[in-house]
């Protein structure tokens, strides 16, 4: 009942009709006996409220007319009470704060400059720092770009910094929109994630990575197998320009999904290929390869399929042996994918189970520098770009994470942020505040997409702007020549050293074809286990 009530008048409006009510009921009485109306003291808070739903900035205020302003009056005084009032049990921490508080200002165009130095303890356990030069460089664009499928019939130049995997359905269509408009401005790829190619990514031409789930929406046939001809007429559409495998995500690998048949829209589903109101199953595996080397002949069969443009896979990384079989199939069939996105446990999602959130999966440092060191090992990181994403907000995450081995960075959370996303986490309830996670057409409505989509354009314009005078101070000419030497961090014992000093797993060129197992660290004692032909560990 609440909730047909909720459809016929929204409740979060009900302060809104009050005033408007009670502002009409005084300005009657004024009319009609010329007295002034206790009524009409409603008149300023109906105004506030027409204002609201009017303006184009704040997707808060446009869905709660009058009582959103309440937030923006808790955010004006001390930050202890901000703590208490505005932040969710998971997000109460400083760093996390300020993370939000600058997309929010690089987004909205505003100085990111601080006064009183850093805010963090530079003399804590785990502090970390990128070292400067006394020679710092010149450098003419903060445009850093790699490319990646050199080799291919198609390459792309990639940004260093693009939107991470979020599909059509767990975020809105105007968010989408605003996104890729975003894109299409700056010059940077968005990742369509698994619900495939919708209508609204088309729009407005940005450069999309199309993501193949396990699903296969957008490509598969009705009994949910690949389908070549349905992925071949997306694949060779010139907006898209990479195919990226999904095999795990970070914030539930091993998983699979359910999108309930209710949530089931007539658009998610000529997107996805799938009936409308039936359930939308994504299984934890893939059908169309069951050992390693199939992997890589499907992987080949994707490039050739999509007209020769770059292609590879991302996963979140897990038992070390798969991992390693996946290399040991590239060496024995000669076939690598372009790149590889790892994928960091760190990651979010829409809604995942308490337990894969937080303890499935390996953290991106860790599984970032296993792929890294792996492909070094095996002679093939040159042929191989790797890109990876999992809370990636600031300048300094991407220099940190291209020291460790990336080549670019991707950002969900930090793209979120910028349309709006204030973290109230309730993007599984078809309740999202500010219309970036919700299918209600009206909650929709409160996100404005010409003008979130220059805050789009601004946070990923802005960091880059970042990152090139970090760069500078550094005396290097690209965020590429970024080395764990260059990374300091504090460690528990309060010893200070650097990435290089205390990554003790890397691995010097070649190392691992023809191993001495002994002298590897002992995340490749397995590698003498795994099989190409098999995700299995063999008997040692």
């Amino acid at each position: 009942m609440l909730h047909a009530i909720d459809k016929l008048f929204p409740v979060r409006y009900l302060v809104f009709l009050v005033c408007a009510l009670g502002s009409l009921a005084g300005l009657y009485a004024l009319h009609t006996s010329g007295r002034v109306s206790a009524w009409l003291v409603l008149l300023p808070a109906a105004l506030l409220g027409l204002y609201d739903l009017l303006q184009t900035r704040r997707s808060v205020l446009r869905n709660y007319p009058v009582i959103g302003h309440l937030r923006f009056m808790l955010e004006t005084i001390r930050p202890e009470l901000r703590q208490y009032f505005l932040e969710s049990d998971t997000e109460a921490t400083p760093f996390s704060r300020a993370q939000r508080s600058l997309v929010y200002q690089r987004a909205k165009g505003e100085p990111d400059k601080r006064p009183f130095g850093t805010q963090l303890d530079v003399h804590a356990q785990g502090y970390e720092w990128i070292n400067h030069s006394v020679a710092p460089s010149r450098i003419a664009s903060h445009d850093f770009r790699v490319t990646i499928g050199a080799d291919t019939a198609q390459p792309y130049r990639a940004s260093v910094f693009n939107i991470s995997a979020m599909s059509f359905g767990a975020l809105s269509a105007r968010a989408i929109l605003a996104l890729n408009q975003g894109a299409q401005r700056g010059g940077f790829a968005h990742d369509t994630g698994e619900g495939s190619i919708s209508t609204h990514h088309r729009v407005h031409g940005g450069d999309l990575i199309w993501e193949i789930g396990s699903g296969y929406f957008g490509c598969r046939n009705t009994n949910g197998s690949f389908n070549d001809e349905k992925f071949a007429a997306n694949a060779r559409d010139p907006q898209v320009k990479m195919i990226e495998l999904k095999l795990s995500q970070g914030a539930k690998p091993g998983h699979g999904g359910v999108l309930p048949g209710p949530k089931v829209t007539s658009e998610i589903a000529a997107a996805r290929g799938v009936p409308v109101g039936v359930d939308c199953i994504s299984p934890a595996a893939h059908s169309a390869f069951a050992t390693p080397l199939e992997m890589m002949q499907f992987i080949a069969r994707l490039r050739e399929l999509s007209g020769g443009k770059p292609t590879g896979f991302k996963l979140c990384i897990g038992h070390p042996w798969e991992w390693f079989a996946m290399v040991k199939a590239m060496q024995a069939s000669d076939i690598t994918p372009d790149f590889i996105v790892v994928d960091g446990a760190e990651g979010g999602t829409g809604a995942s189970p308490l337990e894969f959130t937080d303890h499935v999966g390996s953290p991106l440092q860790e599984g970032l520098l296993l792929v890294h060191n792996t492909l070094r090992g095996a002679g093939l990181r040159e042929r191989i770009k790797i890109g990876c994403a999992g809370k990636v907000i600031s300048a300094f995450d991407i220099s940190r994470l291209m020291a460790l081995g990336a080549d670019w960075c991707n950002s969900a959370r930090g793209f979120m942020f910028a349309l709006g996303c204030i973290q109230a986490q309730h993007c599984h309830t078809g309740h999202c505040p500010t219309g970036v996670t919700t299918q209600d057409p009206r909650r929709q409505q409160a996100l404005v997409v010409p003008d979130k989509a220059e805050r789009v354009y601004q946070f990923h314009q802005q960091t880059l702007k970042a990152l090139k005078e970090m760069v500078q101070a550094a005396g290097l000419q690209h965020p590429g020549e970024i080395g764990a030497h260059h990374i300091v961090r504090r460690g528990n014992d309060h010893k200070v050293q650097s990435l290089a000093q205390l990554l003790l797993s890397q691995l010097p060129d070649g190392a691992l074809l023809a191993p001495d197992l002994q002298a590897l660290p002992a995340v490749y004692r397995t590698w003498s286990q795994a099989s190409a032909a098999s995700f299995r560990l063999q008997p040692a």
